[in-house]
């Protein structure tokens, strides 16, 4: 069964929602953005998330010191970097890692065989904006399956359809379960829902 990481929490009932209605995945993001967290949010509400729910922290081009750090304080159990970071960058987390990579064009912009220690995330050219990326252009048997993570412009009525073209290991959303810019909780639920009957 596909996972579910709802990705952009900031308060802690969105963050009960998605626990109680089986995300096993919930992200906090630490670059800029409307959805960013400080360390210390983010460890205030990881004390609230049990143990079978990984903690996702989601950076842009931070520096391995500055993850570790942050990583060993929320604490996080996953680490997932959306800018240019290399393989050498990766290799000096302390936690498990998630590679992002964006496809344009109908093309993924980056070697994903660079990366076989981390699970793989393909996200529109715009992370954030609920944008999709062209699924059809992407050649599936070239994908690992069992390492892979779909984001990009999923919600309640298109992330079946994701998961049946790329039987990933995880589905991630963000805007897609917010009305107005905030998460809405039966927005959560209901996603989830979908993905599970998937």
């Amino acid at each position: 069964m596909t996972q579910v990481k709802i990705c952009g929490l900031k308060y802690r009932p969105d963050i009960e929602v998605a626990v109680a209605n089986g995300a096993e995945m919930i992200g906090f993001v630490f670059a800029p953005s409307k959805r960013q967290v400080t360390p210390n949010q983010a460890r205030i509400l990881a004390q609230h998330i049990p143990n079978s729910v990984k903690k996702v922290g989601v950076f842009v081009n931070e520096s391995p010191a500055e993850i570790n750090r942050i990583a060993a304080m929320v604490p996080l159990d996953i680490v997932q970097c959306h800018g240019q970071e290399t393989a050498a960058d990766l290799a000096k987390i302390n936690r498990p890692t998630i590679k992002a990579f964006q496809v344009k064009h109908g093309k993924i912009n980056g070697d994903l065989t660079a990366f076989p220690d981390s699970l793989i995330l393909l996200d529109a050219p715009i992370a954030g904006l609920g944008e999709t990326f062209d699924w059809q252009a992407i050649v599936n048997s070239e994908l690992p399956k069992e390492r892979l993570i779909i984001a990009g412009g999923l919600h309640i009525d298109n992330v079946a359809a994701a998961i049946e073209q790329f039987q990933p290991f995880a589905v991630d959303v963000s805007s897609g379960v917010e009305t107005n810019g905030t998460k809405d909780p039966e927005k959560i639920i209901k996603f989830i829902q979908k993905a599970k009957e998937s």
